[in-house]
């Protein structure tokens, strides 16, 4: 019988603090998608000022969303985000449902694609490499430092993380020395208004959505975070914050850099980027160091995720075994499954397919937990040390968007969404036999 709710006994040492908290969310979202998606949206928005508002529109609504998670984590201060909302608010079976959504969509394909653009990336540094190999080796050590210790895998993270945000900053100081301004502004056969209502948008919504997968990283690891009414909203705002600036001024680079034409297509679109600016030598350096960048959001993955199936070990008792902990590391289990199945998917994703998919999905997710906002603020027996800014208007534009890209995901992307929602009902038939 499930026990939605129960802690199971003590919970791990609150060792995260603020520093870690922000951290996380940047190093979640800051991964393959902002070096990949820009070239796969020329097809659906074949403009800059079009492709510029897609990046700006989805920070917005990531703003807007990282404000009702904070106001959930703070009223909580548990791990395991979406699963303990909710389960708490709606009913446990569709809290196991996005767990089960986070297990397949939410960190193991991620996991399995950022791991592998490692490895290409890599691979244009160090020519010989396999990027396959190097990318689950660096799946192995990370869990396994994970699983040891979780103060190093937090030391680790903030110096990578930190790393990666220099990157950015000094790939947009180059870009506006050496890129096209003129290319950001270029007219177009379609207006801008139009552009922006036009299915294909929203479309170019489901793929950065994937770029921005881990606004919400911080809410997964409440349960171990410092005093989570007062650093849960204030990491997952800045970090959500600073991100979206990021994003948009690196893509503003990317579009100056270089002519649609050229990035059409293009997964690796910063190499053809950084080609255009610097040259090849130059373009194999910063391959170089944006494989560095993702390692941090490797090892984002490993932490965030493994918490939310720790949490569903805690709450069913037949699945117990994903709580396990070694004596001051990460839950042993839930880590090496996730990991396992990151490994796996590398050698059967299609990279294009994934993105749409995995944006499908947590959309769904992400816009009900919002929802539970509403549900939150009606219960009196809940403390809430922390109201979202803007209520009830921004969770509303959150909803409504997710919403949009959702339906237009159906229509015009059947086949995928139809693979989304098959997800989810094999959680609820997997709740159902857990029970």
């Amino acid at each position: 019988m499930s026990t939605t709710g129960a802690r199971g006994g003590e919970g791990p040492e609150r060792r995260i603090g603020l520093a870690t908290a922000t951290g996380l969310v940047v190093a979640s979202m800051i991964g393959t998608g902002v070096f990949t998606t820009t070239g796969l949206l020329v097809a659906d928005i074949p403009s800059a000022p079009g492709i510029l508002c897609c990046w700006v529109v989805s920070g917005v609504a990531a703003l807007c969303g990282a404000l009702a998670y904070a106001e959930l984590g703070a009223a909580f201060g548990e791990s395991g985000g979406e699963y303990h909302f909710l389960s708490r608010l709606f009913h446990p079976g569709l809290g196991f449902m996005s767990a089960w959504s986070s297990l397949i969509v939410g960190f193991s394909a991620p996991l399995a694609a950022v791991a592998l653009a490692f490895g290409n990336y890599l691979a244009v540094f160090v020519p010989g490499l396999a990027p396959q190999w190097s990318g689950a080796a660096l799946i192995v050590v990370l869990s396994v430092v994970n699983i040891w210790r979780v103060s190093a895998g937090a030391g680790f993270q903030n110096l990578f993380t930190l790393g990666k945000v220099l990157l950015i900053l000094g790939f947009i100081v180059i870009g506006l020395m050496w890129g096209d301004p003129g290319r950001l502004v270029a007219a177009t056969e379609r207006p801008l208004g139009a552009t922006i209502a036009s299915p294909g948008f929203a479309i170019g919504l489901l793929w950065v959505a994937f770029a921005y997968t881990g606004w919400n990283a911080s809410a997964y690891v409440a349960g171990e975070v410092k005093d989570p009414g007062r650093v849960l909203p204030r990491a997952l705002v800045m970090g959500t914050a600073l991100v979206t600036v990021l994003y948009v001024g690196l893509n503003a680079v990317f579009l100056a850099a270089a002519p649609l034409s050229d990035l059409a297509g293009k997964v690796e679109v910063a190499h053809v980027a950084a080609t255009h600016l610097l040259g090849s030598g130059g373009a194999r350096v910063i391959s170089g160091v944006i494989a560095l960048g993702l390692v941090s959001t490797v090892g984002a993955l490993i932490v965030t995720g493994p918490r939310v199936y720790e949490a569903v070990g805690r709450d069913h008792r037949s699945l117990r075994f994903l709580a396990r902990r070694s004596a001051r590391g990460g839950p042993v289990v839930a880590i090496a499954l996730q990991s396992t199945l990151a490994l796996a998917m590398m050698a059967t994703a299609r990279f294009e397919t994934l993105l749409i998919y995995i944006g499908f999905t947590l959309s769904i997710f992400a816009g009900l937990t919002v929802c539970s906002v509403f549900a939150l603020r009606r219960r009196a027996d809940i403390a809430a040390p922390y109201r979202m800014w803007g209520y009830p208007v921004t969770p509303c534009l959150f909803v409504a968007l997710m919403v949009w890209m959702v339906l237009q995901g159906i229509i015009e992307r059947p086949a995928t969404a139809l693979a989304g929602l098959a997800t989810m009902v094999t959680g609820l038939l997997v709740y159902r036999i857990s029970r």
